[in-house]
């Protein structure tokens, strides 16, 4: 069965820990492709500084170089709240029952499913790949995840393959210790992000002074 990998975030800016854990699941797990989809109003965040567009727009060019990459800007053309669900019903009624989708969540975000919309049909749609983010506290999860989380896991990467949705898997990848925050914090005290990003993206950041202490 074909698999592909979904990939959502703010990316505020995206950045090469992201590229990179896309690039080693998309080989590790045998992704036809991998959609990144940026958020255009997370739910659980507040709103970011850059509009959602030009978030896309950083998507599209740092991704441009791999064939496997691509942008979806779906979020990005409802209204609403973005919830992970409906792209979920989207993606699965777009490409029917016969691929599998491979929901790629950070452990840190998996700890807090349980807030969001709808959260136990999700994997009726997809699988879900855990990650554990580069540092990140170790969290316990709810008797509520636990369960779920039991229930669904495998170790069994032919699983991915052979179905098209309800497992949910933990892959670990090279961590890069970056974060968009970071990236944030050091523009706006005027300090380079040479190689925390595309070459591509960074001409494009100082283009339009994203992020310095002057952007309001």
């Amino acid at each position: 069965m074909r698999c592909i990998g979904i990939f959502g975030g703010t990316f505020n800016p995206i950045h090469l820990g992201h590229l990179r854990l896309a690039e080693e699941l998309a080989t590790d797990l045998n992704f036809a492709e991998v959609c990144f989809i940026p958020s255009a109003n997370p739910p659980h965040k507040s709103s970011p500084s850059v509009s959602a567009q030009q978030r896309a727009e950083m998507v599209s060019l740092s991704i441009q170089a791999n064939p496997k990459f691509k942008l979806d800007t779906l979020e990005l053309e409802r209204n609403g709240a973005s919830y992970t669900i409906d792209t979920l019903k989207i993606f699965r009624e777009k490409l029917g029952v016969s691929t599998s989708i491979c929901l790629i969540m950070g452990s840190d975000a998996f700890a807090r499913l349980d807030s969001w919309h709808e959260w136990q049909t999700l994997i009726d749609y997809c699988h879900i790949v855990l990650v554990p983010r580069p540092n990140a506290k170790v969290t316990t999860l709810s008797a509520i995840l636990e369960d779920f989380l039991n229930v669904h896991y495998t170790e069994n990467q032919a699983d991915l393959s052979d179905h098209a949705a309800g497992f949910i898997t933990m892959q670990t990848t090279t961590a890069l210790d970056i974060s968009s925050t970071q990236i944030r914090s050091q523009l706006a005290a005027n300090k380079s992000i040479r190689y925390l990003v595309p070459e591509n993206l960074l001409e494009y950041i100082n283009q339009h002074h994203f992020y310095t202490s002057h952007d309001h």
